[in-house]
C-alpha cells in the first residue's frame, strides 16, 4: 500500500478527551474515530490490526475444535424472557420494538440464541460434545463509557458456547478453551493471567478472567509472581486429551490468583512475601461454566446412552477483540508511538523514500516494495514528499515493526538502512540483503 493513496488521518496533537495512552495513540495514528459516546468507527489502519487479532482468535478456536457460525445482532425478547434474564439484565441492555410492536434487543451476549439453535437441531448425545462460536458486534449501554474502545458501548466479541452431556465433559470443554486462550494471548504478544472470577449476570459457579498486566487496568491482580512466567501450551497440544488439558489447567491454577472482588486475603498471605505479585490489569477474556442454567428453562436436552433425556451442560467463552487492540498498545508502546507485535502489526514493514522524485531513491524503493509484496509481505510504502522528520514520526507512531530507509547517499552506494521499531537498532546493508532479510 502506498502511503500517498492510503487513508490514515494522523493527528499531530494529543486529543484532550483521551485519558489513557492507548486511546491517545489510536486517535493520533488514525485507527479509530468516535461517532458518538462510546461508539467508534474503525478506520483502515485500525481495521487491519483488528482483522489480524480476529484471525489469530479464529485459528486458535478452530484448533480447539470450536465451529464458527454467525448470529444476528438483534434478538427477540421472547428468548430472554424464556430464560428469565430479560428483566434481570439491567439498563445495559438496549431494548427496542419493531414496527409490529414486538419487543427486541440489541444483543449484549448470545446464550439464549445459541441455546435456541442447539435445542432445535441436536437431539442425541452422539452429536456431543459441540462448541459453536462467532465474532460479532455487540452493544451494552455502559453508564460511563471511557478509554476509547477499551470500554465502549458498541464492541466486538468472540463468543463460544459449549454443549456436553455431563459436567465432566463440560469441564473438559472448559479446559479446551482455557488452553486455547493461553495460546491466543501469547500469539498476540501478551501474557494473560487467568484468575478466578465472579460469574456476574452470565451465571454459573466456575469462571476465569484473563488479565493483561497494565498500570491503567481497572482490575487488581493478586497472585504468585510465577504466574507471568509459565510455559504456554504448544501448537501440537492434544485438545482431545482429558488428562493433558486438566494438567495444563491445574498447573496454571495451582498458584493463587484473584481479582480484588474475589480476593481471599488468607490465601494470598500464605504465599511467601518475596513471591507475591500485586498489580493492576486489563480484562481481555472471560470464560464460564454454568451447567444447566439455560438448558433447563429453555428445554435444551438430548437423549443419553441410557435412553433418557438429559439437560445439556453448557459453558460460554468470550474474548473482546476491540478491547484487545488497546490492551496490546498499553502493554507495548514508547514515547514515540505504538510498538506492534509482528503477529498483529498493520504492516510487516514500511519502506521510507527519503527523497521522493529522486530517480535513484524512487527506483530502489519501487524495487524493494515490489519484491516484498511479491513475497507475500504486507508493505507500506511512504512515497510522500513530506519532510524526513515527518516520515520518521509517522512510521514510529503507527508502530510498524521494521523500517527500510532509502536515502540518496546510501542508495548511491547500493545500500539502505533497516530499523527495528522495538529496539531502535539500525543496520546498514545492501539492497539485496535488505530484501532477503524479509523474504528468506
Amino acid at each position: 500500500m502506498r502511503l500517498s493513496r492510503f487513508f490514515i488521518p494522523i493527528l499531530k496533537e494529543n486529543p484532550k478527551e483521551a485519558e489513557i495512552v492507548s486511546h491517545r495513540l489510536m486517535l493520533r495514528a488514525g485507527m479509530i474515530r468516535q461517532q458518538s459516546q462510546g461508539i467508534y468507527s474503525w478506520l483502515p489502519l485500525g481495521k487491519k490490526v483488528l482483522d489480524k487479532v480476529n484471525n489469530i482468535i479464529r485459528e486458535e478456536q478452530n484448533r480447539a475444535g470450536a465451529i464458527e457460525l454467525s448470529m444476528p445482532t438483534l434478538q427477540s425478547a421472547e428468548l430472554w424472557q424464556e430464560s428469565g434474564r430479560y428483566d434481570a439484565y439491567g439498563k445495559e441492555m438496549l431494548r427496542i420494538k419493531d414496527r409490529q410492536d414486538r419487543p427486541m434487543l440489541y444483543g449484549p451476549t448470545n446464550e439464549e440464541m445459541i441455546t435456541d439453535i442447539f435445542r432445535s437441531s441436536v437431539k442425541s448425545y452422539k452429536d456431543l460434545p459441540l462448541n459453536l462460536y462467532h465474532i460479532q458486534l455487540k452493544f451494552r449501554d455502559e453508564i460511563r463509557p471511557r478509554f476509547g474502545t477499551m470500554r465502549s458501548r458498541e464492541f466486538m466479541m468472540k463468543d463460544a458456547y459449549s454443549f456436553d452431556l455431563t459436567r465432566e465433559g463440560a469441564e473438559h470443554s472448559y479446559n479446551k478453551m482455557f488452553t486455547a486462550y493461553l495460546r491466543t494471548f501469547d500469539r498476540l504478544g501478551l501474557r494473560a493471567i487467568p484468575m478466578r472470577a465472579d460469574t456476574g449476570p452470565i451465571g454459573g459457579n466456575l469462571s476465569h478472567e484473563f488479565i493483561i498486566l497494565a498500570d491503567t487496568g481497572e482490575s487488581e491482580v493478586f497472585c504468585h509472581k510465577d504466574f507471568v512466567n509459565f510455559d504456554i501450551p504448544a501448537e501440537n497440544t492434544d485438545f482431545d486429551s482429558v488428562d493433558g488439558l486438566k494438567g495444563i489447567f491445574d498447573k496454571w491454577t495451582s498458584l493463587y490468583a484473584a481479582t480484588s472482588e474475589m480476593h481471599d486475603e488468607s490465601a494470598f498471605n500464605a504465599i511467601p512475601e518475596g513471591e507475591r505479585l500485586s498489580a493492576r490489569g486489563i480484562e481481555v477474556g472471560h470464560i464460564f461454566y454454568f451447567g444447566t442454567k439455560y438448558s433447563e428453562p429453555m428445554g435444551a436436552k438430548v437423549q443419553g446412552p441410557d435412553g433418557k433425556e438429559h439437560f445439556v451442560h453448557m459453558g460460554s467463552y468470550g474474548i473482546g477483540p476491540t478491547r484487545l487492540v488497546p490492551a496490546i498498545i498499553e502493554a507495548s508502546h514508547d514515547e514515540n508511538g505504538i510498538i506492534w507485535p509482528e503477529s498483529v502489526a498493520p504492516f510487516d514493514v514500511v519502506v521510507i523514500n527519503m527523497k521522493a522524485g529522486d530517480e535513484a531513491c524512487d527506483g530502489t524503493c519501487e524495487l524493494i516494495y515490489a519484491a516484498l509484496t511479491k513475497a507475500g509481505k504486507d508493505v507500506l510504502y511512504d512515497d510522500t514528499d513530506d519532510r524526513a522528520g515527518t516520515k520518521f514520526a509517522t512510521a514510529d507512531l503507527i508502530g510498524v515493526p521494521y523500517q527500510i530507509i532509502a536515502g540518496p547517499r546510501a542508495v548511491a552506494n547500493g545500500e539502505v538502512e533497516v530499523k527495528d521499531r522495538k529496539t531502535g537498532a539500525r543496520e546498514t546493508m545492501t539492497i539485496e540483503a535488505a530484501i532477503n532479510r524479509f523474504v528468506a
